[in-house]
């Protein structure tokens, strides 16, 4: 075929072989979360049949600005500066090729957490003067270890009471995780049933299953717990009265109903028999008495548990777990307690514990050892009695008191580790002094005898005095004398 018919044929068949659009497609492989401090490698892959025309890594910005959010370039490559890439492809072969673009994090931090994206150019088939953009984004997830664990006892220092049961409660302090860690509770090793409470998180998904939780209890069972939920109202709830109850059912109650714990006009204070009040010849020079519980307590109490958490300024989440149960002293001293923490960043649960136990006898010293008369004296607990004296916990309360007087300073008794008197007169001489540790656990006391030694300086300083006037009589009556002399002679003149 020939003429002009040939030539339009020509020029169609043209028109439909010219090259199409490029393609190109882009995704970044998934990454867990990692733990702060490693090394993370963001790998962008994109797939294409074109010319590569640059690469652009962003980090977006967690604020907003005007337009939207802030982006940081933190990688570019430019197929213009960069002959690389002039030879990926035979212009002649069109196939589709797979690239891959990496961008390496070392030891990230809290700030590297965030959305990553990542921009892929090409030229277009058709036309070099058009580029064909596509991207990818992840997101980089950073979790961090806990930083501290601690297990502190609930308003402590709290005093002893051997007539009334107390609530007792443990708080376990977790701080600087991210997410917020999974924390629970131990005794000598093993898991405690719980019973949560209705405040048992602060956020409020957490808040919303503790209700569906307490909606789809069993009446009975639901009713048995708010029976004995830890309330303001249920300190006395488990009063001696019930106690003595029990025992005279069982044909127990002996010597406890002659303590006085049921007269209403008995403090706990006039129903102890144990705090010795003689005088100080009788007492030695140091005795140690042990204040034991006086009610019938359940072996197998509820334990009522309570979980909150709250962001703290770095981005991490202190937690704070409260287990609270109905103390039991007989039963709970040298009981081993364990909070431990689950979390994503650990390879294995963190933990820290505490031994309950009952302070044993203080041991005291005193300073100087040989107390004279004016002297300031310091009377100091130093630890406690026994093997484990230091793992005494809670924290207890330290009371001093005088054997059958009031304290130097006029009052009743006096709190704190240390009791100071000042210039100890010599009617302090063989005074007994009396410190009562005390914890929810239990109570004990310690006596200690003040001996003061005469001083010498203020004997000598006396003396002194003593010599200084009987030198001014004398030099007096010899005055005198004198003065009758010359009268006499007077007289006879």
């Amino acid at each position: 075929m020939t003429g002009p018919l040939a030539l339009c044929c020509l020029l169609l068949s043209a028109h439909t072989l010219s090259p199409a659009a490029g393609y190109l497609a882009v995704s970044i492989e998934p990454l867990p979360p990692v733990v702060i401090g490693d090394t993370v490698t963001l790998k962008c892959n994109f797939q294409t049949d074109g010319n590569l025309r640059e690469i652009v890594w962003f980090r977006v910005s967690t604020q907003v600005i005007e337009g939207g959010s802030a982006k940081q370039k933190i990688f570019t490559y430019d197929a213009m500066y960069n002959t690389s890439y002039s030879n990926m492809e035979d212009n002649r072969r069109r196939e589709d090729l797979v690239y891959q673009s990496t961008v390496r994090l070392p030891e990230v931090q809290m700030e590297d957490d965030g959305l990553y994206e990542c921009h892929v150019g090409i030229y277009d088939r058709s036309s070099t003067d058009k580029v064909i953009l596509a991207s990818g984004s992840i997101t980089l997830t950073v979790i961090v270890p806990p930083k501290s664990i601690s297990v502190v006892a609930a308003n402590s220092p709290a005093p002893f009471s051997r007539y009334e049961a107390q609530n007792f409660s443990l708080v376990c302090i977790v701080t600087g995780a991210k997410p917020a860690p999974m924390v629970y509770f131990k005794r000598d090793g093993e898991f405690i049933d719980v019973v949560p409470t209705a405040q048992s998180s602060s956020s409020v998904e957490d808040q919303s299953k503790g209700q569906g939780l307490e909606k789809s209890l069993d009446r009975s069972q639901a009713g048995h717990w708010s029976s004995r939920a830890l309330t303001s109202q249920d300190l006395d709830d488990t009063k001696l009265q019930k106690s003595l109850s029990l025992l005279e059912q069982e044909g127990k109650l002996a010597r406890l109903g002659q303590d006085g714990p049921n007269d209403p006009k008995k403090g706990p204070e006039q129903g102890s028999d144990s705090d010795p009040e003689t005088t100080s010849e009788v007492i030695p020079e140091t005795v140690v008495s042990r204040e034991f519980p006086r009610w019938v307590q359940s072996n197998d109490p509820l334990y009522y548990f309570q979980h909150r958490q709250q962001a703290a300024g770095d981005g991490t989440m202190e937690v704070r777990a409260m287990l609270t149960w109905s103390l039991n002293p007989q039963l709970d001293n040298e009981a081993l307690f364990s909070c431990e923490v689950n979390h994503p960043a650990l390879s294995m649960p963190m933990q820290a514990e505490v031994t309950l136990a009952a302070p044993r006898g203080p041991k005291l010293s005193m300073s100087p050892s040989k107390a004279k008369v004016g002297d300031t004296v310091r009377i100091t607990v130093q630890g406690f009695q026994g093997p484990s004296a230091s793992e005494v916990f809670p924290e207890p309360i330290f009371t001093w008191t005088k054997v059958g007087g009031h304290l130097l300073d006029g009052r009743e008794e006096h709190d704190g580790r240390e009791l100071i008197l000042e210039r100890v007169p010599a009617e302090l001489n063989g005074s007994m002094f009396r410190c009562t540790a005390q914890n929810p656990l239990g109570s004990t006391d310690t006596h200690t005898r003040l001996i003061v030694f005469d001083n010498p300086r203020l004997k000598k300083g006396k003396e002194h005095f003593i010599a200084i006037d009987a030198a001014a009589s004398r030099c007096s009556l010899t005055l005198i004398s004198m003065l009758l002399l010359l009268s006499f002679t007077c007289e006879l003149t």
